[in-house]
């Protein structure tokens, strides 16, 4: 109430308030929206503030209200009806089955706990009893309880809550009697559609709700945005709708068929459109204006608790141009990326380059390929213009959805975590069960056992079911047994006793004579074997027919579902329980047999997971000889009469055993429990085929002769009130339903008049123990009374699979035995107590109670008992909710074959006391106490308490139990809150399903629903967050996933229920394909990794300071922090170096130029081979020897020199394919003095994307010149370029084809410390720099390589490499030259063209040393993954190879070269020789695996430790373990350190920190850098703060860690069965341990027949030496900061990749503090929604973080370089400028 009236009185009273009451109100309002305090501590200031203001508004509106018509929720009724309860006001109140009344849960919190105080001490026998003799005030029992209080009749704000459509026409005075008659009935027509357990007081609760959450202002929920053609799809796109903007969003994909594999697909379309300068962004959602306009009008009028949702109408329009939001500084992600999009001008001037408006270059042309070159980045041009919120159709922009999902989940601002997190699994799994301090305690006496009272035979009733069934055949043969109805309500067959009997005897003879052939042997079936009966619902005769049948041969039955396909609810689970109990034979009808599905064969289909059965048909049998008797056979009472099936919440089938013994029992106590009597006549609506419809209508109506009328389903659906008909035609005395149908009776009001239900006397309603049936008990008591139904008649029972009926009301109520039949009772209870398992009386007038009536009374001879349903089976109190067990002689005996579950279940003998816990140190254990009986009880699944006379209370079942942060709630309450919130416009009734799935260690509540096909997106979505907010407010629990799908896309049951097991694995699995998804993982979630206390005190003032850690920044740290936790293991500080370069010959010892190495090689080796390029075929395209490569340099420098007056020192861009002619034009620039700068060529078909980064290179590296080839000069200069880029803004550009007049006069002598090239590249943040290596550093660089990979002239290298820049580059272009050596070179797109390429060249050339990407690895890893045999025949031999370097800058792609070497493995791959090398912007080449090293070593982390940069060695496979391997070895004359980024102290072994290098081939600086220069100043001259201070290193930029482990050479990395000794050692283990164990190991190896020589080479002593393994964690860059820990994306997108298997790829990066993951679907549009929960969970589980955003996209839409690293950052730019075209956005709540 308090923040409604709040409102009004903002609203109305403001003016009347005094000024410093205003003043702290808008002091308030500021802070919440500054973010300074959270959206409960500021209701509880304004309530607080407002408190004495708000008793006078609320006096007022007492008054008013009392001059108000009643609201419409209330049942009006004629004021003559004898049973209506009138309150004071004269309104007539329904009793309903949920009484929540006018309070609304905004009470400040100190509140309401005061007042629950006070009512949990209420004693619990407060639940009314009342009898059923007509009452004095001539009420309907228990109505008393559920009047709601005067005051909520005319609350102001309840009254603006109406419905439009519904009540329209309220009188100002209250209505005459007829007018309210009249109302009533029109709103009966209304919700006429299958409106399932309508509940008007649970609505009326709901509604309040609703309105206190209006009064505050809580912002509006951003939609999520769906792609046209998913609308179209999904429920409620309507046809109106102007198409003219759908083909804009249509990807170009589409538009073009894609018939050349080279080229992909976004590439042929763009040339069919023409050359626009600016490409409009795709448009995202189709908006509904039309329909909005037309909705915003009845919004108006109804002022329902509608929030403003981003779409409602074109006030968007309206809205004036707005930038995007400001970003927030603390954002690590988003301070160092370039710009979102830069105002693209057609000319490039300098003045624009001066204010750094370029593109986010990349580097990804020249792939032809589809997974590539489709990657493209394509999100770079977009003028500054469209960054507004809303383009020209008053679509909101991506940017502007994420500024309002902020507010949203607007939080206070945090103060900075402390480093140190406790995520281990102890912390997580106490934070997602807390103890609540205030939760309320039970107070009663332990219980005492509940005795049902003696079973008395009637004298003559048969001893067994068999001679039962003997008696009536013989003696009443032709009365009738059992009759069915067709779809149409006639009557077809009717089944007499005598007709049963004898057909009964044909299938027992029959089953007795008949072999069936199990393979090659011959089986008949023995009395105790099992068989399945399998017959359709509608065919209840075949099927009592088979049971006794079964019965007389002995056998048990199993009665199973029937598989209408075999793609039907998955008929594995029942496939399980059928080859468990070693089925073999089906029994079934001739009908049903032609219906199962079929084999192409015409045999009937196997069916998935089903054993293989024999089908036997139990009609037109041949009559039995006469000496054929039934009743010869004996079975014992305790053998197994029949299997009854049983899911259990997983969704796993199990089968129960039940004793002939106790199904004879149960029907004796069912006989007098019922009053049954021979003749009766039953109408039986249930499922005959188990529990209630079984025991009932086929058991123990044979053992009473009964006649039992059975109604199929189908005819239910068609005609709802045929029971009824039925019952009036037949006189039935009983009749068996569940209350849907009594709810489905009540809506066919015109069938009502000719029904009389006086002859009932007892209406049986099955499933009376589930909290919905009260409403529909009373409602269908209160319509039918008239009709003759007595009150005493209604029957609710509670039963089980396990414990068979576990109560039941008595009929009429006789009390003849002392045994107190006569009283019924209801309960208006707590939910919150309930939620704790206490059972608490709560006020009437609370918005959270739950209304239950009773379940009748214990079954005769049985006894009760409730125990606890977690733990040990200890006596509850009196007024605890607990599990209702039973002992008796009629209950299951046991889950077939299932020995362990069976004792848990069937086996429990409860404790008085709890089982008292050891004492702490190992103290004696004590004994277990004593049960209180030697008997054992069986516990029933249904969670309950019993109130006073021995009354059965249920208030749920173990199955829909849901345990949510430690209070239980139950998935039927949580339904009927969910139905109350005007389900009937979106939503059907009767299919919801509500389950929980267990996520990072607490449940989550999910709710999915059947969308109604006319309901609009943007309906549904305001929908489902009032469904959000009304179970928050009522349950206090948050629903995790709410999920709307199309109708009829639930699994049903085959009586028409919903398949909750199977709706939650498909869910699970991602198959449910919804409509719509709103996951609030922000709000659910709580238990997610906390702060550690950083201990306090402990600091000195040593200079150990930041040696100790890594990210932390406190330099007041001394020694004691080994104990604090900061140093945790090991204190070696973290340094290596690579082998000394003075090894090498003497004419390498002193640097060179590598011209005069090139100018020597050309006068001694004039014709050695240097260079052959291959084309796409394999075959040689050309070949450069040393001197045509010297003397075209020569000619080309001339060139240079006479047609570009080019001076020694200018800059010269070399674009140029992937060849020899990028060689020779590199070193004619040399040959000059000139400094080249190679760039990529643009892509041809992909020119408006890729050309400006070209430009953008040639611009910022101040080219004075561009030399090219023909073909590329032209494209420079089409048409299509133009478009781009003025082709006369270029510099000048040269044919390298054109040949100079004169000859070079000398070649130019430089300084070795003087620029030799710039090398420029993107990195995988978008970031562009160019790097200056000199003439010396080049030199090094070779001597470095040359001894490391043991190159030589003798010697064939094969590279697979793009030669632009880093290692590729110094590869392709210099090393080769250096050393003399042959390379073969085969360019990375010709791979792409032919996959086995690269492969095939190594086998065909022998090529021992071979260097390539990623990109080629992926790319023969997938495409050849099924053309190894083929290979072979082509004699693909591999063994050749002796290392295969894959050249990369990241962390090393464990699974991909795993992958790759077990596929190959069979062309005779060594896994061993495959590793991977690193270098970065400062140092091309740091490691790379030499021709000699030791295998790479593996490593296991922990991956919560790394986020912590912490390094923990854990042993392979885990928890939370991640793999590792080196990074090759350091090459010669590099040292490495690790260093902490930010304080630049200098690191342990054990902690994360960043790489920093000193190498004499280290570049030499940046020439440029694109974005801030700043923080990039000490890359190159970097010093540590402690120890060798003045010592320089070059930053790396990447994270990782040191591992000193040693030289093995016997293992490989893919040997996954020895952990390698890196891993084996633990990380205390001293250096000493490490080097005797280094001894041993090279004493074994060397002494024995030693293997290890073998293999690469002579064993040198180095091969046995420690070495420091090199690990790299991830770029410095890329690392994710959220919630004060540091995640790398590439783990969070391997979990992605694994949740679903249509998810092709993903990327991750965050956005204002939100994590935004983008997955590619290769799949159907309709299955994007499904990803969407699964990579929540993912994350959540596997990560503890919570996603912002999915967005789903096309396959190829994630931008992947040259190098095959994702560009997220590109990817960023893209979705934030609305470029990706999405499938689908989802925003997490």
């Amino acid at each position: 109430m308090s923040a409604m009236a709040a409102n009004f009185l903002g609203m109305d009273l403001v003016s009347s308030l005094p000024s410093d009451v205003r003043e702290k109100l808008a002091e308030l309002d500021l802070e919440l929206s500054e973010g300074d305090i959270t959206q409960k501590g500021y209701e509880k200031k304004r309530t607080k503030l407002l408190q004495p203001f708000l008793k006078k508004q609320e006096l007022n509106d007492v008054e008013k209200a009392k001059n108000l018509p009643p609201p419409p929720y209330y049942n009006i009724k004629e004021s003559n009806n004898s049973n209506s309860n009138v309150n004071n006001d004269g309104v007539i109140v329904s009793s309903e089955g949920y009484s929540y009344v006018t309070e609304v849960p905004s009470l400040p919190s100190s509140q309401q706990r005061h007042s629950k105080k006070s009512d949990f001490h209420q004693p619990s026998s407060a639940i009314s009893i009342s009898s059923s003799t007509p009452q004095s005030e001539g009420g309907v029992p228990g109505y008393e309880n559920m009047r709601p209080q005067g005051g909520a009749v005319g609350d102001p704000g309840y009254q603006n809550t109406r419905e439009p459509n519904t009540f329209q026409n309220h009188a100002p005075h209250p209505p005459t009697n007829s007018s309210q008659s009249r109302q009533r009935r029109t709103q009966r027509k209304v919700t006429h559609n299958e409106k399932r357990y309508h509940s008007e007081v649970r609505q009326e609760a709901v509604q309040q709700a609703l309105a206190a959450l209006k009064g505050r202002p809580k912002p509006s929920l951003p939609m999520p945005s769906k792609r046209s053609s998913v609308l179209n799809r999904s429920p409620g796109c309507n046809d109106e709708l102007d198409s003219s903007s759908d083909d804009e969003s249509i990807p170009e994909e589409l538009i073009s068929p894609d018939k050349e594999y080279n080229y992909p697909r976004d590439h042929i379309s763009k040339n069919m459109q023409p050359p626009e300068p600016i490409i409009k962004p795709p448009i995202r959602e189709s908006s509904m204006i039309a329909q909005q306009q037309h909705l915003r009008h009845d919004v108006k009028q109804s002022q329902a608790p509608i929030q403003k949702y981003s779409l409602s109408g074109s006030a968007a329009e309206r809205r004036p141009p707005q930038n995007l939001p400001p970003l927030p500084t603390s954002d690590t992600s988003s301070t160092e990326s370039p710009p979102i999009g830069y105002k693209r001008d057609n000319e490039f001037t300098d003045k624009a380059y001066k204010q750094k408006h370029f593109n986010a270059p990349d580097i990804t042309q020249f792939n032809n390929a589809h997974r590539i070159a489709d990657r493209v980045t394509r999100y770079v041009n977009v003028s500054q213009t469209e960054l507004n919120e809303t383009d020209a159709n008053g679509k909101w922009k991506v940017s502007a959805k994420i500024q309002q999902l902020l507010n949203t989940l607007k939080r206070p601002k945090r103060r900075p975590l402390p480093e140190f997190y406790e995520d281990n699994d102890i912390e997580l799994e106490i934070a997602a069960n807390p103890k609540d301090p205030n939760a309320p305690k039970p107070e009663g006496s332990t219980m005492t056992p509940v005795q049902g009272e003696q079973l008395s035979i009637p004298a003559g009733l048969p001893r067994t079911l068999e001679c039962a069934l003997q008696r009536y055949g013989m003696n009443s043969f032709k009365s009738s047994m059992a009759t069915v109805l067709d779809p149409n309500g006639k009557i077809t067959t009717t089944l007499t006793y005598g007709k049963l009997l004898s057909r009964a005897q044909k299938i027992a003879y029959a089953l007795s004579t008949k072999i069936f052939s199990k393979g090659p042997e011959q089986v008949t079936l023995k009395p105790g074997d099992r068989v399945a009966l399998v017959y359709p619902n509608n065919d209840p005769l075949s099927f009592i027919t088979a049971w006794y049948g079964c019965m007389f041969r002995g056998l048990v039955p199993l009665p199973i579902e029937l598989p209408l396909s075999s793609s039907d609810t998955p008929p594995q689970q029942v496939g399980f329980l059928l080859s468990s109990c070693a089925i073999t034979v089906a029994l079934t009808s001739e009908a049903c047999l032609k219906g199962l599905p079929k084999s192409a064969t015409g045999e009937i289909a196997k069916l998935k997971g089903w054993p293989r059965l024999q089908w036997f048909v139990t009609e037109h049998l041949p009559k039995p000889p006469k000496d054929f008797n039934v009743g010869n056979l004996r079975v014992e009472d305790t053998a197994a009469a029949y299997i009854e099936y049983t899911t259990d919440k997983e969704g796993s089938v199990m089968g129960i055993t039940v004793s002939r013994a106790a199904m004879i029992n149960h029907c004796r106590a069912l006989t007098m429990a019922c009053h049954y009597t021979e003749g009766e006549t039953i109408v039986c609506v249930l499922d005959f085929k188990r529990e209630v419809g079984l025991w009932h209508a086929v058991l123990t109506s044979i053992l009473n002769g009964m006649h039992v009328v059975f109604i199929p389903y189908a005819l239910m659906k068609l005609r709802p009130s045929s029971w009824m008909q039925l019952i009036t035609k037949h006189r039935a005395s009983c009749c068996l339903v569940k209350s849907r149908d009594l709810h489905w009776g009540l809506l066919a009001t015109k069938d009502h008049k000719d029904i009389s239900l006086a002859s009932l006397r007892m209406l049986l309603v099955a499933d009376g123990a589930n909290p919905w049936s009260l409403s529909s008990c009373d409602q269908f008591l209160n319509v039918f009374q008239a009709k003759g139904l007595r009150s005493d008649a209604i029957c609710p029972c509670a039963s089980s699979s396990e414990v068979f009926t576990v109560s039941l009301r008595r009929p009429g109520r006789s009390s003849t035995t002392g045994f107190c039949q006569s009283a019924t009772g209801r309960g208006v209870l707590s939910m919150a107590a309930l939620s704790h398992g206490v059972v608490r009386v709560d006020s009437e007038d609370s918005l959270t109670s739950l209304t239950l009536q009773d379940c009748g009374q214990v079954m005769p001879a049985a006894q009760m008992v409730v125990v606890r349903s977690e733990g040990a089976p200890v006596l509850c109190k009196t007024d605890q909710v607990g599990e209702i067990c039973v002992t008796s002689g009629s209950t299951g005996a046991s889950y077939f074959g299932l020995d362990g579950m069976t004792n848990s279940t069937f086996r429990v003998q409860p404790l008085l006391e709890d089982p008292e816990q050891p004492k702490d140190g190992g103290g004696t254990i004590a004994s277990t106490p004593k049960p209180i009986s030697e008997e054992y009880y069986v516990r029933s699944g249904l969670l309950g308490f019993l109130g006073p006379g021995g009354l059965v209370f249920v208030c749920g079942s173990r199955d829909g139990l849901m345990t949510v942060t430690g209070r239980k709630h139950n998935a039927d309450d949580i339904i009927a809150t969910v139905l109350a919130v005007e389900p009937m416009r979106f939503i059907y009734r009767g299919r919801i399903a509500v389950f929980s799935i267990k996520v990072l260690r607490d449940e989550r509540v999910c709710v999915i629903a059947e969308q109604r096909p006319d309901c609009s997106e943007e309906e549904s979505f305001q929908w489902m967050s009032r469904v959000l907010q009304a179970v928050d407010s009522i349950h206090q629990v948050g629903i995790y996933c709410l999920a709307l799908v199309p109708p009829n896309h639930l699994p049903k049951t085959p009586l028409g229920g919903i398949h909750l097991c199977e709706a939650r694995r498909r869910f699970l699995e991602g198959s449910l394909h919804p409509a719509n998804v709103l996951m609030c993982p922000h709000t659910c979630v709580t238990n997610l990794p906390k702060p550690r206390e950083l201990h306090q005190g402990v600091q000195t003032t040593a200079k150990l300071s930041s040696s100790s850690g890594c990210g932390i920044t406190d330099t007041g740290v001394g020694p004691a922090s080994v104990m604090v936790g900061n140093l945790v293991q090991g204190n070696r500080l973290a340094v290596a170096h690579g082998r000394d370069v003075g090894m090498a010959e003497d004419g390498e010892r002193k640097p060179q130029l590598i011209t005069g190495v090139l100018r020597w090689r050309a006068n001694t080796s004039p014709d050695h081979i240097i260079f052959t390029l291959l084309n796409a075929k394999g075959a040689i395209a050309k070949t450069l020897t040393c001197s045509e490569l010297h003397k075209r340099a020569e000619k080309i420098a001339a060139l240079l020199q006479e047609r570009g007056k080019i001076e020694p020192g200018d800059h010269v861009a070399l674009i140029f394919p992937p060849g020899l002619d990028l060689l020779c034009a590199f070193y004619g620039c040399l040959y000059l003095g000139a400094i080249p700068i190679t760039i990529r060529p643009p892509h041809p078909q992909n020119l408006i994307t890729t050309l400006p980064t070209v430009r953008m290179i040639v611009d910022v590296s101040k080219s004075g010149i561009v030399l090219s080839i023909q073909p590329i000069i032209k494209l420079l200069k089409s048409r299509e370029a133009a478009s781009s880029i003025d082709p006369k803004t270029w510099p000048p550009i040269l044919d390298i084809d054109d040949n100079p007049k004169r000859k070079l006069a000398g070649i130019a002598t430089v300084s070795l410390d003087s620029s030799a090239y710039l090398d420029f590249s993107v990195s995988t943040c978008g970031r562009l720099s160019g790097v200056n290596i000199t003439h010396r550093s080049l030199s090094s660089l070779c001597a470095s390589l040359k001894l490391a990979c043991e190159l030589y002239p003798s010697r064939h290298v094969a590279l697979c490499l793009d030669p632009y820049c880093g290692l590729g580059f110094v590869m392709w272009t210099l090393i080769g030259v250096y050393s003399g050596h042959h390379s073969i070179l085969i360019a990375p797109y010709e791979v792409e063209a032919n996959p086995s390429l690269w492969l095939s060249t190594l086998s065909q050339h022998r090529v021992r040393d071979t260097f390539c990407s990623y990109g080629v690895i992926e790319l023969c890893t997938k495409a050849l993954s099924n053309s190894v045999p083929s290979l072979k025949q082509r004699n693909v031999d591999l063994r050749c190879v002796r290392t295969c370097v894959v050249v990369g800058e990241e962390r090393p792609r464990v699974t991909l070269t795993q992958q790759f070497c077990k596929l190959f493995q069979g062309l005779g791959l060594n896994t061993r020789c495959v590793s991977t090398s690193f270098g970065c912007r400062v140092n091309p080449a740091i490691c790379v695996q030499g021709a000699s090293s030791a295998e790479s070593a593996q490593v296991y982390v922990d991956l919560r430790a790394l986020r912590n940069n912490r390094v923990a060695l854990v042993e392979r496979g885990a928890p939370n373990s991640l793999c590792l391997i080196e990074s090759g070895k350091l090459l010669p004359g590099v040292k490495v350190i690790i260093a902490n980024p930010e304080t630049k102290g200098h690191c342990g072994d054990s902690h994360l920190g960043e790489i920093w290098v000193q190498a004499p081939h280290n570049a030499n600086g940046y020439f440029t850098i694109y974005g801030d220069e700043t923080d990039y100043n000490d890359h190159f001259n970097a010093k540590l703060v402690t120890g060798a201070t003045s010592e320089m290193y070059a930053r790396t930029g990447y994270l990782g860690f040191l591992r000193r482990t040693e030289c093995s050479q016997a293992a490989s990395i893919l040997d996954e069965t020895t952990p390698s000794v890196a891993s084996r050692d633990s990380d205390t283990e001293s250096l000493n341990s490490m080097s005797q164990l280094q001894l041993n190991f090279s004493n074994t190896s060397l002494g024995g027949n030693s293997e290890h020589s073998l293999v690469g080479g002579a064993v040198n002593s180095n091969d046995q030496e420690l070495h420091d393994a090199v690990y790299v964690v991830g770029a410095l860059d890329e690392v994710i900061s959220l919630r004060g820990m540091n995640y790398h994306p590439i783990d969070i997108e391997n979990s992605v990749l694994r949740c679903h298997k249509k998810i092709a790829e993903c990327a991750v990066f965050t956005w204002t503090n939100l994590l935004v993951v983008v997955v590619e679907l290769d799949g159907n549009e309709s299955e994007a929604l499904d990803l969407v929960p699964l990579v929540t969970n993912t994350v959540l589980e596997e990560h503890q973080l919570i996603v912002g955003v999915v967005v789903v996209v096309d396959p190829g839409v994630v931008p992947i370089n040259s190098r095959g690293e994702k560009q997220r950052m590109h990817l960023r730019d893209g979705f934030l400028a609305d470029q990706l075209d999405p499938i689908y956005v989802a925003y997490n709540m």
